[in-house]
């Protein structure tokens, strides 16, 4: 508190206010001088369209002046931007509306809250100021009551707690008795003359001859001209006045906390057209963690199949390159495939001839594809042996009548049986069934590797194929990081023994390199396209906010005249539509896990990873800061005044 002194705290000169209208322009206001001195009680007066309320927009910063000067604590607010304006609102003017101009779904106490929030207050010491002005004002038993729950005189009354939360030297009252009965109105002109008495300045907007008696000066308005003044007569209150400091201008903005404290209160007021905005974001992630964890899976399956090969192999098969081979062409022998086994890096060499036929046991047929190999065949496929064992040199050497059976057969012809020591027919031969190989599953192009049979290449040649020529020679190479070199070893030699390359070599390697590459691609696109969901939602989410800000044009208005900057709506806005995206990012993640469990359940093949669901929540917030951008951007650079009207 400070002696009140002659220092003018307001100060208009010769202040004109202009608005277009069509070719012409109509003057609100009219070369309008006026001083204000701290400590006073003044009434401008004046009937609907004197200039009044276009005055009252002036004064409290509102508005600016289309001509002449306004100095606000010797500043001139023409030099000053609309965040410096808003400071100003914010540490010098308290406002009370005759509609109030609460936020619904606020309480009592958070509505008186607002400009603290805007100041930098800390919550500790908004909630005890809050708290102890509206006990002041007789409603300390309506704290968590929202407007709809008061009646017209505690909303005032609500109304002028805001107005004093930041402890405002100057109360600007525009028609603060206009909604209320008689009784009420009379509560609240008790209230402006003690808040007066305690030295603070109040400037009380009417049109009620009986209401303007209440102040001590008398300013009467008409066509946008000062018509009267009584400034003659008046006297300042008594005693101290509180005196008006130049804001600090700090730079301050609601925390996050209570940012999204806000953001999750207005969402709630219109919890349907939540839900439906978030459906959209659920949907786009889901979408995304879906699609990813089964591409990925189905990725893999193609991976570990083409894996279960061996990717340390060397498929070399017969036929010039770029020529398909029908198979049989006989250009690879089992002399080629000796030679091949001499060569550095070579682990194992299996020789093939294959071919189908019948096998009989007992009174079963069971037709299968019966090849011809080398013994180290189960070293070069990793094929694991259940009962028995595989053939040996030895049996090569021989021309052993023994067989190795796959499962697929093994269940076809014995059922449930034992079949080691049993001999089958193959096309009319009897073989020894010498042991059973493990299950190997399907192959990379769908087939049942277990639906065959395996006898030593020599004796496939003499009793079962009839010809001596390969079809393939599969190659294990000992080191795979030499794999190149090895090819191009096994290469110069087939060329050289052959006079001429008339053969082909797939490396497993790099074939399963293109697989990955390939299947990285699909699961790229995958991802692109339920990424176009997210982007729908995207879109949802803006045109939602638009909306949002059309319908709380008036909010957004009481946020700028309680000392709300551009910043602090465009935070507000943006953290509405990130709350959204980011609660629908949260729904979407456990409901695209959940998807994927249900397809996993159903036999599809799913991975999950972190990265795919952390991808889709982050894209999810960035839709929420890149879509809720513009809305909030359009309610951060509305007129407070064009707010404040709206209905």
């Amino acid at each position: 508190m400070t002696t009140a002194n002659d220092a003018p705290l307001l100060e208009l000169v010769e202040v004109s206010r202009h608005y277009p209208a069509g070719e012409g322009v109509v003057v609100a206001l009219d070369r309008v001088s006026l001083t204000v001195r701290q400590g006073e009680y003044l009434a401008i007066m004046g009937q609907s369209g004197s200039g009044k309320t276009t005055l009252m927009n002036l004064i409290g910063l509102l508005d600016r002046p289309s001509e002449g000067s306004y100095r606000v604590l010797g500043q001139d607010v023409d030099a000053l931007d609309s965040d410096e304006l808003a400071a100003l609102r914010r540490d010098v003017f308290g406002f009370v509306f005759q509609r109030y101009n609460l936020i619904a779904t606020a309480s009592a106490a958070e509505n008186v809250e607002l400009p603290a929030i805007y100041a930098g207050l800390g919550r500790r010491a908004r909630e005890d100021r809050a708290a102890h002005l509206l006990q002041r004002l007789g409603l300390g038993d309506r704290l968590e009551h929202r407007p709809t729950q008061l009646s017209g005189g505690q909303q005032q009354r609500v109304s002028i707690a805001r107005a004093l939360v930041n402890d405002a030297a100057i109360v600007l009252a525009d028609e603060p008795t206009g909604a209320l009965d008689s009784r009420s109105g009379a509560e609240v002109l008790a209230l402006l003359r003690q808040l007066n008495e305690e030295g603070r300045t109040v400037i009380l907007i009417t049109h009620d001859p009986a209401v303007a008696a209440e102040a001590g000066r008398v300013v009467k308005l008409h066509d946008g001209r000062i018509v009267e003044d009584s400034a003659a007569a008046a006297t300042a209150a008594a005693g101290t006045t509180v005196a008006a400091e130049p804001p600090r201008h700090r730079l301050t903005a609601p925390d996050l906390g209570e940012a999204v404290k806000m953001a999750l209160r207005s969402l709630k007021a219109n919890l349907f057209r939540t839900v439906l905005t978030l459906l959209g974001i659920v949907i786009g992630v889901a979408s995304v963690v879906t699609l990813l964890a089964v591409g990925n899976g189905a990725s893999q399956q193609v991976v570990d199949r083409i894996s279960a090969m061996g990717t340390n192999l060397l498929l070399i098969r017969p036929g010039a390159p770029g020529v398909r081979s029908s198979g049989d062409n006989a250009s690879l022998t089992p002399e080629d495939a000796a030679a091949i086994q001499a060569l550095d890096n070579i682990a194992s060499v299996a020789p093939e001839r294959s071919s189908g036929a019948t096998l009989r046991y007992g009174n079963k047929d069971y037709a299968t594809q019966v090849t011809g190999t080398w013994p180290g065949y189960v070293s070069a496929r990793d094929w694991d042996i259940a009962e028995g064992g595989f053939f040996t040199a030895a049996d090569l050497r021989s021309y052993a009548p023994v067989v190795v059976l796959g499962q697929t057969v093994v269940k076809n012809l014995f059922g449930g049986g034992d079949p080691l020591g049993s001999y089958v027919l193959i096309n009319s031969v009897p073989f020894e069934v010498i042991g059973v190989l493990a299950s190997k599953g399907a192959s990379p192009m769908g087939g049942d590797n277990d639906d065959a049979a395996f006898v030593p290449l020599t004796t496939g040649f003499m009793r079962v194929f009839g010809s001596h020529y390969l079809r393939t020679i599969t190659v294990e190479v000992d080191d795979v990081a030499r794999i190149d070199e090895t090819q191009a070893a096994i290469t110069a030699l087939l060329i050289e023994r052959h006079r001429g390359e008339d053969f082909q070599i797939r490396n497993m390697a790099s074939i399963l390199d293109t697989v990955s590459e390939t299947q990285g691609t699909l699961t790229i696109l995958l991802g692109a396209i339920a990424a176009i969901s997210l982007l729908v939602g995207g879109i949802g989410v803006m045109n939602i906010m638009l909306v949002s800000v059309t319908e709380r044009t008036r909010e957004i208005g009481v946020r700028m005249a309680t000392g709300a900057r551009m910043r602090d709506i465009l935070l507000q806005f943006n953290t509405e539509a990130v709350v959204v995206c980011g609660i629908g990012g949260v729904l979407g993640v456990l409901l695209g896990l959940g998807l994927g469990m249900l397809a996993e359940s159903l036999g599809v093949p799913v991975i999950f990873a972190p990265e795919p669901a952390l991808m889709a929540f982050a894209c999810a917030f960035l839709t929420g800061l890149v879509f809720g951008f513009l809305p909030a951007r359009k309610a951060a650079r509305l007129d407070p005044v064009v707010a404040l009207s709206s209905e």
